[in-house]
C-alpha cells in the first residue's frame, strides 16, 4: 500500500510537471513591445490597442517560433481580418464578439517571418482590441522592417473603405461585413503599390455636407476613435506626401432626398444651392491644409454616378478648388463604372492603376 502511495505521488509529480513544461513553452509579447508595428490612427491604452478605422493594421517580425498567436477582443463581432505571412497569399478571418486567443500562423521554420493583422471592414463595423502576442518561449519578435518614408492618406466613404468589394462581379451589392475588403480596394493597393505608409480615414455612407446617418466628414476627420468626439488626433503623428480625398458620391444622392431625416437636420426644408455645395468643399480642403501644409492633396471623385456623364458634381470640385488658389492641390476624377452596385475587385483595382498613374506622373516616380 505504501508503495503504491509513492508511486502515486511521483506520479502526480510528473503531470505537473509536465503540465508546467507545456504552459512554459509559450511566452507573451505586449502590444506595446517597441518591436510591435502598427499602421493607421490607432488607439492605445494602458492595456490594449484599439484598431476602429478600415485599414488598421499592425506588424510582427519573428524568429525562432513554430507558430503565433493573438490575443483579441472585438465588441461586436463583425469584424474581418486579413492574415498576411511573408507578403504571400493572405487569410481571411472572423473575430467573434469578446476576447479570445487567435491563432494567425503555425508550422512555421526557423527562419525570420514578418506577420501582418489587417482590418478589412467597415470603420463602423465595431472596434478590435489587441492586448498580446504568444509565441514560442524560445522565439523573438525581433526588429521590424524600417518604414518606407512615403505616406499617402485616403479620406473617403464606402468605395475608398471597400464596400462589397469581395461580391462576385455580376451579383447583387452587399454591404454586409464578409464582403467588405479593405485590403483590395483602390486606396490600399495604390499605397502598397509605392510602398507608402498607409492611413485610411474613411467611413461608409459618409458625406462631406450630409451622410446617410448624423455624422459628417469635417466632424469625424480628426478623430482616433471616429465615435467619439473628445478622441483626437495628433495631426503630428504622421505628416501624408500625399493626401486624397474621395468624398461627394453620398451627398449627390443625399441632397436629392428632402424626406430624408439627415437631410432635413443639415438642411431643414431647402435643397443646398451650388454655392453652399462648393464652399463646403473648399472649407474642408482649407481644413485639411491647415494640417497638412507641405502635402499634395488630390482631390478625387467617383468611380460611382457621382461621376457620370451630365453630373454638376464634378464641376463643384473644380470651382472649389480653383478658389482656394493652391498649387498643391489638383483634381483628379475616376470614370463612372456604369454597372450596378459598389465596385467590385477588378473595378476597384482599375481606380488604382489610374492614380498610380497620375501619382507617378505628378509627385512619386
Amino acid at each position: 500500500m505504501k508503495s503504491n502511495k509513492i508511486l502515486l505521488a511521483l506520479f502526480s509529480v510528473l503531470i505537473f510537471t509536465s503540465s508546467y513544461t507545456q504552459v512554459s513553452t509559450k511566452k507573451a509579447v505586449a502590444f506595446n513591445n517597441a518591436n510591435v508595428q502598427y499602421m493607421g490612427r490607432i488607439g492605445f491604452n494602458d492595456s490594449c490597442a484599439n484598431f476602429y478605422w478600415s485599414g488598421s493594421s499592425v506588424t510582427v517580425k519573428v524568429k525562432g517560433t513554430t507558430s503565433i498567436k493573438a490575443t483579441l477582443a472585438d465588441n461586436l463581432g463583425n469584424n474581418y481580418y486579413y492574415v498576411i505571412v511573408d507578403n504571400k497569399e493572405p487569410v481571411k478571418i472572423k473575430l467573434n464578439k469578446g476576447k479570445a486567443n487567435h491563432e494567425l500562423v503555425s508550422n512555421l521554420d526557423d527562419k525570420l517571418h514578418t506577420i501582418q493583422l489587417f482590418k478589412l471592414t467597415n470603420t463602423d463595423n465595431g472596434i478590435t482590441s489587441i492586448f498580446n502576442f504568444e509565441i514560442d518561449a524560445d522565439g523573438q519578435i525581433v526588429k521590424p522592417n524600417k518604414l518606407s518614408t512615403r505616406k499617402i492618406e485616403f479620406f473617403g466613404n464606402s468605395i475608398t473603405c471597400g464596400h462589397g468589394v469581395d461580391v462576385p462581379m455580376g451579383k447583387a451589392d452587399a454591404g454586409t461585413p464578409e464582403f467588405f475588403n479593405n485590403y483590395k480596394a483602390y486606396a490600399a493597393t495604390t499605397a502598397r503599390y509605392f510602398n507608402a505608409q498607409y492611413h485610411c480615414t474613411a467611413k461608409s455612407g459618409i458625406g462631406v455636407m450630409v451622410s446617410w446617418f448624423n455624422q459628417i466628414m469635417p466632424e469625424i476627420y480628426d478623430r482616433i476613435d471616429p465615435n467619439d468626439s473628445t478622441s483626437k488626433w495628433d495631426f503630428s503623428n504622421y505628416q501624408s506626401d500625399i493626401v486624397v480625398v474621395n468624398l461627394f458620391q453620398n451627398d449627390s444622392w443625399l441632397v436629392n432626398q428632402p424626406q430624408h431625416v439627415e437631410f432635413k437636420a443639415k438642411f431643414g426644408k431647402e435643397k443646398p444651392t451650388q454655392e453652399f455645395i462648393i464652399n463646403a468643399y473648399a472649407n474642408f480642403i482649407k481644413t485639411l491644409r491647415s494640417k497638412y501644409p507641405k502635402a499634395n492633396i488630390i482631390c478625387c471623385l467617383g468611380n460611382m454616378d457621382a461621376t457620370k456623364e451630365g453630373s454638376k458634381w464634378p464641376s463643384y470640385i473644380e470651382v472649389a478648388v480653383a478658389s482656394l488658389k493652391d498649387k498643391k492641390i489638383a483634381t483628379h476624377f475616376f470614370a463612372y463604372k456604369n454597372t450596378p452596385g459598389h465596385p467590385k475587385v477588378p473595378e476597384q483595382q482599375a481606380m488604382a492603376d489610374d492614380l498610380i498613374s497620375f501619382i507617378s506622373k505628378n509627385y512619386w516616380h
